[in-house]
């Protein structure tokens, strides 16, 4: 397992799904107890369709996704806000139109599949140089900004029309989940895959919830279940060769039906307890 990082590609990708994988985590947290777990769907798409677009003009496809779907998400927001448009038909207008215009701009240019393939499926291969620091450069920004305005985050999830009452200000803090959470799904995108990338937000915070209710024992567990899957994700595409995206995901739902096994072992033996109680 040791020669395994010997390879520079495989500690690209080490330290690139580590740091994502974490930031998946923390975010996850939130979007799924505001119910909002699927904009990471919805902006993988996006980012699918702006890097389709830097690949067939030759530019720097995490340059040119990482705005883009930082403003995609900004327009998700303003949509789901909308009355008469929910938040999951704000996001499946968005993310069907992005996925059409870059399948749309795929089918103009031939020769490219290759480099499509990693956005739609993954590759730790696909990981250059460059986008380990800019991976980690961003990674690091987006666990600060978390960690700094961790309360007002906090506020904003549960009781979204109290935070407001006290003076805080919803919206802003709104947008800089969807910020974090655009910049994190770009980041993961080139290793998970567009078609997976979102599972890295939704099972680690759902699996912690199945045994944890308190909000700061759910992020910390998410954010173990996170990294111990990508790792095991990682180990095991390279000793099966398998693909990186799909490993993880299958760990994480194993991981994911062992805590719901947890949770209801858990239940039976409390409710046995208050029955012997009676």
């Amino acid at each position: 397992m040791l020669e395994m990082f010997t390879y520079p590609f495989i500690l690209r990708a080490f330290v690139v799904g580590t740091l994502v994988s974490l930031c998946s985590a923390l975010l996850g947290v939130n979007l799924v107890l505001k119910r909002y777990s699927m904009i990471g769907d919805g902006l993988s798409h996006v980012a699918f369709s702006a890097m389709a677009v830097a690949t067939v003009m030759n530019w720097a496809p995490l340059w040119v996704a990482i705005p883009v779907v930082i403003a995609a998400s900004y327009v998700l927001l303003r949509l789901g806000a909308n009355d008469r448009l929910s938040g999951d038909s704000a996001i499946a207008l968005l993310s069907t139109g992005a996925l059409a215009v870059g399948i749309f701009i795929i089918s103009m240019k031939s020769g490219i599949n290759t480099d499509i393939n990693n956005y739609m499926f993954g590759s730790v291969l696909a990981i250059s140089r460059s986008d380990v620091t800019l991976s980690v450069v961003l990674s690091l920004a987006v666990l600060a900004l978390y960690v700094l305005f961790y309360n007002k985050i906090f506020a904003v999830t549960f009781d979204e029309p109290f935070a407001k009452a006290t003076g805080v200000r919803a919206d802003f803090y709104n947008m800089l989940i969807a910020v974090l959470t655009a910049v994190t799904i770009v980041l993961g995108m080139r290793m998970i895959g567009a078609l997976l990338i979102s599972s890295l937000i939704i099972f680690p915070a759902m699996s912690s919830m199945r045994v944890f209710k308190c909000f700061r024992n759910v992020v910390i567990c998410s954010a173990a279940i996170s990294v111990v899957c990508f790792l095991a994700g990682l180990i095991i595409s390279y000793e099966c060769s398998t693909p990186t995206g799909a490993s993880v995901v299958l760990i994480n739902i194993a991981v994911f039906a062992v805590f719901c096994a947890v949770a209801f072992f858990r239940g039976r033996i409390a409710l046995n307890g208050a029955d012997s109680d009676k």
